[in-house]
């Protein structure tokens, strides 16, 4: 079987082997779907978030709502003060039907891990962690955008505040940050999850008179990943001129960012393999990049990307490291 068949073969037995396929899930009288909705309704949410959540259709949604309405356990009314927002509420019956659900949950599970060892119930939890994570970074998408666009400004935002934290000099965010609308030869990236961005990067083609990096910010596998640097010098905003040794066709890749919610996943090295490939695609044959000597896990990443340490090729005071790579 290929890799394929492999998964299918386990998506159905791990859904027969915990009863998702049966009408009365956890012996309450409702099938998963209606169970699952107590639990994410909760103290009470926006049915436009519900149905975004669990990525239902609203036709779908709209009927096992009314399933559970009309058993006396959720509640849905106009939002006080916006009638335009629908809100779901569980019941006091609802409430007493979720923490029955809990506890038949929580039953079911410690039947499931009774006849395995203490070892193998840490190898078994340790595998859907690591199946979880891997999941999460497939959905992860990666999108083109404008580099002046809202998304691409507010992770860029929070990209500099992670270096002001992290350097011990501060960051002039003002000075080193690519300013709205500049990209106009290169490829800015926006990684999204579930809608919401969490992480970009892009590459800026280097003319023979541009030299100038800007801050990398990467978010290796590791546990705790963060920002890189290669920015130009706060005091000195306009291009360096470039190194005598600089390829013909090369770029440099900037603003790589993860952010913390999406860290342990890969995703950064995830991305900086989007931007190379996007490069070379464009005709690119050298990438560089520079960054912080406080950023282990960037540094790290670069190293183990295949990149060679290289001589500073700009004046910015923040790459204190340089890193060049053949596409």
């Amino acid at each position: 079987m290929d890799d394929i068949d492999l998964m299918r073969d386990f998506n159905r037995y791990y859904t027969r082997r915990i009863g998702v396929l049966n009408d009365e899930y956890l012996g309450q009288g409702r099938p998963l779907g209606e169970a699952r909705l107590l639990f994410e309704i909760g103290a009470g949410v926006d049915l436009r978030d519900l149905r975004r959540r669990l990525g239902l259709d609203s036709g779908y949604l709209s009927r096992m709502l009314r399933s559970l309405s009309a058993q006396g356990l959720v509640s849905v009314a106009p939002r006080p003060g916006d009638a335009r927002v629908r809100t779901a509420t569980l019941t006091s019956a609802g409430q007493r039907e979720l923490a029955d659900l809990e506890e038949r949950s929580r039953a079911s599970v410690a039947g499931l891990l009774e006849p395995l060892s203490a070892d193998q119930r840490s190898r078994l939890v340790g595998a859907q962690a690591e199946i979880q994570r891997l999941l999460r970074l497939a959905a992860i998408t990666l999108t083109p955008v404008p580099d002046s666009s809202a998304a691409a400004r507010s992770c860029l935002r929070s990209y500099a505040a992670e270096l002001a934290e992290r350097f011990p000099e501060g960051y002039d965010a003002e000075g080193a940050l690519l300013p709205p609308g500049t990209l106009h030869d290169g490829t800015f990236l926006l990684a999204t999850e579930e809608d919401t961005p969490i992480a970009c990067g892009l590459w800026q083609r280097l003319a023979p008179i541009l030299a100038s990096p800007s801050p990398v910010a990467p978010a290796s596998s590791a546990p705790s990943p963060s920002p890189s640097s290669s920015a130009p010098s706060p005091s000195a905003p306009s291009p360096s001129a470039p190194s005598p040794s600089l390829p013909s066709r090369a770029a440099e890749i900037r603003h790589l960012w993860v952010s913390p919610s999406a860290r342990g996943l890969g995703l950064a090295r995830r991305l900086l393999a989007a931007l190379e490939a996007d490069a070379a695609a464009h005709g690119v044959t050298t990438v560089r990049l520079g960054t912080h000597s406080s950023l282990g896990e960037a540094i790290a990443l670069y190293r183990s990307a295949g990149y060679r340490e290289i001589p500073p090729y700009d004046e910015s005071p923040y790459n204190q490291l340089a890193f060049e790579k053949s596409l």
